[in-house]
């Protein structure tokens, strides 16, 4: 598979990590980074936190753009990991992602009009069992953190991006 040399390729984590399993994709990311961060020399690994509209620029100049998020979906049980491509984000609602979400819904959406949207998107995350107010993650959530884990490595080995 042939790399883009153009746009950045980011592994972004989202969430509030005060929030119990809202933060999984940040503390998703902490994991993957340090697993993956000297086999992919080319991958930016942004903690994306909350910052909702703040995060435009990163969108806007990524090629690559790999999201881990919790997803919250009337269609899913609580601990069910999920994975969406590009054309199956939903840029408003539909799918309720967490309060910042509907932000970075907004954010994704804002790039598409302005046609500056990453060419290969995806999130992968799990629906949240405990969004309650405390640090961690409750233990379904962390029994599912290593499908997450390896859902991201098999995104990122399908764009190139790793070995």
């Amino acid at each position: 598979m042939e790399l883009e040399t153009t746009g950045r390729k980011i592994v972004m984590g989202l969430g509030n990590t005060l929030n119990k399993d809202e933060g999984l994709g940040v503390h998703a990311l902490e994991i993957l980074e340090k697993k993956l961060a000297a086999l992919a020399p080319d991958v930016e690994f942004i903690d994306g936190g909350a910052l909702g509209l703040n995060l435009l620029p990163w969108v806007e100049e990524a090629s690559h753009l790999l999201v881990l998020d919790s997803v919250v979906s009337r269609f899913s049980l609580p601990g069910q990991v999920m994975e969406l491509k590009k054309d199956e984000i939903p840029l408003y609602s539909n799918i309720k992602m967490s309060d910042h979400q509907i932000t970075f819904q907004e954010v994704l959406g804002l790039a598409k009009f302005r046609n500056k949207f990453p060419e290969h998107l995806h999130l992968v995350g799990a629906q949240p069992v405990d969004m309650n107010i405390g640090y961690g993650m409750s233990p379904e959530i962390e029994a599912v953190i290593p499908q997450i884990l390896e859902r991201a490595e098999r995104v990122l080995r399908e764009w190139g991006l790793i070995g």
